[in-house]
């Protein structure tokens, strides 16, 4: 996993924890997406975002949950000082940074700034490890990763609450 992925910055302790949670986590099929420590009080809180292919479910974050806490308690990575373990999901305020990320976000609204400068908004089409394809007022851009700045999947509630009636019309 890429540092901007973990958090930015190296560390020794989340490169430690990622080290030993990916194995076990890619057998349940998800991806760990960022690790976070932050200290609160005498604790530290421990975040774990994981993701995976069609999405994170309930019961998913629960069975992350049930194995990083085994394994943690298995192992002294996190040391004597008392944590309190949060696993969760990617989430769509996270920025689009890994080719798996376009991927999982195919037909959603994104907006894109350009490493280039400017900006563009477009659906998510094709991706490989290379690039995407956008549609962009219509018609298909082919944009490659390396020129986009940023990236953040848009919200779209209309669009959730049109393809919820077509399902319930369909049924």
């Amino acid at each position: 996993m890429s540092r901007a992925a973990k958090g930015g910055q190296a560390d020794p302790l989340r490169d430690s924890i990622d080290a030993e949670l990916a194995g076990p986590l890619s057998v349940l099929d998800l991806d760990i997406e960022a690790i976070e420590i932050t200290p609160a009080g005498k604790r530290r809180v421990l975040r774990v975002a994981v993701d995976k292919d069609g999405g994170v479910t309930l019961d998913d974050v629960a069975a992350a949950t049930r194995e990083v806490s085994r394994i943690l308690d298995e192992s002294d990575v996190m040391g004597e000082q008392p944590y309190t373990l949060e696993v969760t999901s990617r989430g769509v305020d996270r920025p689009l940074t890994l080719p798996r990320h376009w991927r999982r976000n195919a037909g959603r609204l994104v907006k894109v700034s350009l490493s280039g400068g400017g900006e563009l908004s477009g659906r998510i089409g094709e991706s490989d490890d290379e690039g995407v394809a956008l549609e962009v007022d219509g018609k298909a851009q082919r944009l490659a990763y390396a020129e986009v700045g940023k990236a953040k999947v848009q919200i779209e509630f209309n669009r959730a609450q049109a393809d919820l009636g077509k399902k319930e019309g369909d049924a």
